[in-house]
């Protein structure tokens, strides 16, 4: 039985800060959304409480932790769960390191690759690939990071209680990483979704396949939830899944087609029209989910390193 308060996800403002959700959830949003601008959860219980993802930088960490002190003055931090290995979800991480870090398997194994030191390596790019990276990176503190890895991991689902409130961490992944979480509260039918939603940008496929992420969002869409918190974006319910799913496929079809021609991705990139999907953010995104398409079609096809990836993006976003 759901303890939810009798509201809908359209009444959550989508505004710089924490929002109740529910009895035990909360949402630490963060607008635009775009590159780096993620959301946070909050899961609290008698006592006790649990943090779904820090922020890009610590000085963000920092100023969300700041606007939680209430709660969690009231139920202190016992846990961090980060969904998935972009450091916009983990860079924050040495804030909260008294707390238990977990991460799926995959997710755990990912971060070691995908530290700071990934994102300074961009931003010392020439060319339009520097000049996009340091475009969309310039307002984050990359400097005072000391990476802070997952201290438990798990394989397929966990389940936890937070002070008597029940959470279920399922690992739906590899998808947009290699080891995408998702974190449900059944109670209050609330999910964290993670960088499996992004609501009004583009999502990108880093690990893929595309085919998986399709499944991911059937595996979101069967879950009994209102409310759901994406990694970027406003506070959505199952509508938002159904466009993320729309968007995947469609990508699918269209590079599918290009592959039958004997297309390159290069090539299928320029030649897609985005048509509907045009409005949305970081449309320059395609670049890398052509790739994954084209992956899937072709397991043998050497993968593009992600400074290249930088410089398709770029390209499509305008960056010459």
């Amino acid at each position: 039985m759901k303890t939810g308060l009798p509201r809908v996800a359209r009444d959550i403002p989508y505004t710089k800060g924490l929002h109740r959700i529910t009895r035990h959830c909360a949402a630490w949003l963060v607008p635009d959304g775009t590159w780096g601008w993620s959301n946070a959860g909050l899961i609290t219980g008698e006592g006790e409480s649990l943090l779904v993802d820090t922020l890009f930088d610590v000085p963000m960490t920092r100023e969300m932790l700041d606007g939680l002190a209430g709660p969690l003055a009231r139920n202190p931090l016992s846990t961090v769960v980060n969904t998935h290995a972009n450091g916009d979800h983990w860079f924050g991480n040495q804030l909260v390191a008294e707390a238990e870090i977990i991460a799926s398997a995959p997710t755990a194994e990912e971060m070691r690759t995908n530290g700071p030191e990934l994102i300074r390596g961009l931003l010392g790019q020439e060319g339009a690939a520097g000049r996009f990276a340091r475009h969309i990176f310039e307002p984050f503190d990359f400097g005072s990071i000391t990476p802070t890895f997952a201290t438990r991991t798990f394989t397929g689902s966990l389940r936890l209680e937070v002070g008597g409130t029940a959470v279920e961490v399922h690992c739906l992944g590899p998808a947009h990483t290699a080891g995408d979480s998702v974190v449900l509260v059944p109670d209050e039918g609330v999910l964290y979704a993670g960088d499996l939603l992004f609501i009004g940008g583009t999502p990108i496929t880093w690990a893929g396949p595309v085919s998986n992420w399709i499944a991911a969002c059937d595996a979101m869409l069967a879950m009994d939830v209102e409310f759901i918190v994406p990694g970027h974006g406003p506070v959505t319910t199952k509508d938002g899944v159904r466009q993320v799913r729309g968007y995947l496929e469609w990508v699918r079809d269209e590079a599918a087609e290009r592959h039958r021609k004997g297309m390159t991705p290069e090539d299928a990139m320029r030649d897609i029209t985005l048509g509907r999907y045009a409005a949305l953010d970081e449309r320059g995104r395609l670049a890398q989910n052509v790739l994954a398409v084209y992956y899937e079609l072709d397991p043998a096809m050497e993968r593009v390193d992600t400074r290249e990836v930088f410089r398709r993006i770029a390209e499509l976003e305008g960056f010459s």
